[in-house]
């Protein structure tokens, strides 16, 4: 009897466990429509994290006190600082007002339509939950990866703003928190708003829907569909976002729009979203890039990582990598390591595969392409100079050849042999290597700039020169499709020279970057010739220049400094009167950063927030009325960019006296 006992409670135990297992089964595929983001960025994110580094570049913590003797009242669409001194009164803190007061704060300024609604709620992040809709694997897995970044540098922006890890769900377990829907704050509001009698957390869920329903290219293209569409609703404490796009790379912009509408209050201490909003968004040139020199001065991989995040931020998607030039080759080469042997500054100033995959795939999920250059024919001297030991006969000339400004535009000499076959042989290797690294691509930098003929005129006095830059450039074209398993890049880029100006590279094939001043008639003739274009005009998106010469001898640096205005308000797409065809040509723009007096402790200021400036100019095109003078709105959403650049962890120079981004409209 004892025994029969023990039996049926043994199986009313086992009956009411399966129970349970079966009720947990039901729950979890109920809830399967919304994965919860705490759980996604625990499962997905860190079973990731060890192979491919997303997330948490950071220079160093970069806080930004709180304003707590400031509080701030919209005033005919103007965020008004007063003192704060009563404590019965709820401070406004300045993003919160800047956020909800007047015009939006949207950084690059979408093209087609942006309604941002002036009420905020609160949330946790633990209340987030998100959906991709599409019926493509690699898009689905790039999309989680970019929505844990979404999270992550939300956490960042939270920590930067003196919140506290977990604190807003910490505080809703005790539900203390401020009611934050300012209703009241509005385009012609000018009272403060007042702290509820009791306090509560007045949002539950943050649903995010992305569905990306057309291609599953993952690989960007200058054909790309970038575009998306994004609304937020808000009803009974939930808030739906759904972001829809054609591509990975348009629901990736959406979702970094999405970003800029959320932003931490210091004075409730919770996070806060904009309730009701309506973006519709297309970039107006498929090509925004930065350019980097890491050849001058090397930049570690959590360096260049920071610059793709500002790059992103900014919705700039092509990362040019000038990766070599004659002071240094860094990129070592599975084939020909003696490369970096000879080139690299020392061991630790390299970039190896694993590097460059890392960074690529860092770019990826971030909607940048990684376009690397080996500069070649000119700009190429230190790590070319082994060929004689090893059989191969001179690789390059001039190397090192004194006097510099006889044989080369700034020291080290050093140009490529172009009658020497290992040369071509070594350069379709080294474009192979690249090609694996970087995937599939329809633009490829072949370099090609600032050739001396005075070098080459030392060996072939006997053969036009010109015409022996062209074939170099021709053979180099040749050996890329080569490399390329025989299948030709639709286009290969090449900077603009003296060679572009000849009938020598056809027009289908290459594509060329225009650096030299707006002003120059090579701009013309180009477009005439009918070549593809992009632009980085010396005077006003290389931004090097302005910082004095660095040598005692010769023209050693541009100048004056290319301020944001200046970056910003250069269009010459428009002063250039182009017809319709030559619009077309213009594929878009690249500010270019060469690192002569560059390196990682001043790399974020020199780039950052100038480069934003760019983004806006390229991704927007705003039809400023004033050739000059830039708006009040402009500097306003310009500022809080910047700062949210700077709770990233991205050390972006300041554009004025924080009294001007505290006071609106008394400074510019």
């Amino acid at each position: 009897m004892a025994f029969t006992a023990s039996l049926k409670r043994l199986l009313a135990g086992l009956l009411f466990v399966m129970a349970i297992f079966l009720m947990i089964l039901y729950f979890n595929e109920t809830r399967s429509i919304l994965k919860p983001a705490s759980s996604f960025f625990v499962t997905n994110y860190e079973t990731r994290h060890n192979k491919i580094k997303l997330v948490g570049v950071v220079a160093e913590k970069m806080r930004i006190p709180p304003e707590k003797t400031w509080s701030y009242k919209c005033v005919n669409n103007r965020c008004i600082r007063t003192h704060y001194s009563s404590k019965d009164v709820k401070r406004t803190t300045f993003l919160t007002c800047s956020m909800l007061c007047g015009s939006q704060t949207l950084w690059p300024e979408p093209t087609v339509k942006s309604l941002i609604g002036t009420n905020a709620n609160s949330f946790r992040l633990a209340d987030v939950k998100y959906k991709v809709q599409t019926p493509f694997k690699h898009v689905e897995s790039l999309m989680e990866n970019a929505f844990s970044i979404f999270l992550e540098e939300i956490k960042q922006i939270r920590r930067a703003s003196g919140g506290k890890e977990k604190s807003d769900e910490m505080k809703s377990s005790t539900r203390s928190y401020r009611e934050s829907t300012y209703a009241g704050i509005s385009s012609s509001s000018s009272r403060e708003i007042e702290t509820p009698a009791h306090y509560r957390r007045n949002l539950t869920t943050v649903n995010i829907y992305v569905h990306v329903i057309k291609t599953a290219d993952v690989h960007l293209t200058m054909n790309t569909d970038e575009c998306y569409n994004m609304t937020l609703s808000n009803e009974r404490q939930i808030i739906d976002v759904r972001i829809y796009a054609n591509s990975f790379f348009g629901a990736r912009h959406g979702l970094s729009t999405l970003q800029q509408l959320v932003w931490y209050d210091d004075e409730d201490e919770v996070l806060k979203i904009i309730s009701t909003a309506k973006v519709e968004d297309c970039p107006k040139f498929p090509y925004r890039g930065l350019m980097l020199d890491t050849s001058r001065h090397y930049f570690s991989v959590d360096a260049i990582k920071r610059t793709l995040i500002g790059m992103s931020h900014s919705k700039l998607n092509r990362f040019h990598w000038h990766l070599t030039d004659s002071q240094s080759f860094p990129f070592v080469s599975k084939f020909y390591p003696e490369l970096a042997k000879y080139g690299a500054y020392s061991t630790s100033e390299i970039y190896t595969h694993d590097d460059v995959k890392d960074i690529v795939r860092f770019a990826q999920v971030r909607g940048i392409q990684i376009i690397p250059e080996i500069d070649a024919p000119a700009h190429a001297g230190n790590g070319w100079q082994w060929g004689p030991q090893k059989g191969l006969g001179e690789l390059s000339l001039c190397i090192n050849q004194q006097p510099w400004n006889a044989y080369c535009g700034e020291p080290p000499c050093g140009q490529l042999n172009p009658k020497n076959n290992h040369t071509y042989l070594i350069l379709q290797k080294l474009y192979q290597e690249l090609l694996e690294l970087t995937g599939p691509t329809d633009y490829f930098h072949l370099g090609g700039d600032e050739v001396n003929l005075e070098c080459w005129s030392q060996y072939f006095n006997d053969t036009d020169i010109r015409s022996l830059w062209c074939d170099f450039m021709l053979q180099a074209h040749h050996r890329l499709s080569v490399a390329n398993n025989g299948q030709k890049i639709k286009m290969a880029g090449v900077w603009s020279s003296g060679l572009t100006q000849m009938p020598c590279l056809p027009t289908k094939n290459f594509t060329v970057q225009v650096w030299g001043g707006s002003q120059w008639p090579e701009n013309y003739q180009l477009l005439d010739a009918g070549y593809n274009i992009i632009m980085s005009h010396v005077d006003a998106w290389y931004l090097d220049c302005g910082f004095g010469n660095w040598r005692a001898t010769g023209e050693a640096a541009c100048s004056p400094y290319r301020t944001w205005q200046t970056v910003y308000k250069h269009k010459p797409w428009h002063s250039m009167r182009l017809n319709k065809q030559q619009l077309k040509q213009v594929l878009g723009g690249e500010v270019c950063l060469w690192t002569e007096q560059v390196d990682e402790s001043v790399l974020d200021a020199r780039l950052w927030p100038r480069s934003s400036a760019l983004g806006e100019r390229l991704w927007t095109d705003p039809n400023d009325e004033n050739d000059y003078a830039i708006s009040k709105e402009t500097f306003k959403r310009f500022s809080i960019f910047r700062n949210r650049l700077v709770q990233l962890g991205i050390k972006a120079e300041p554009i004025f006296p924080k009294y001007c981004a505290q006071n609106q409209d008394e400074c510019v």
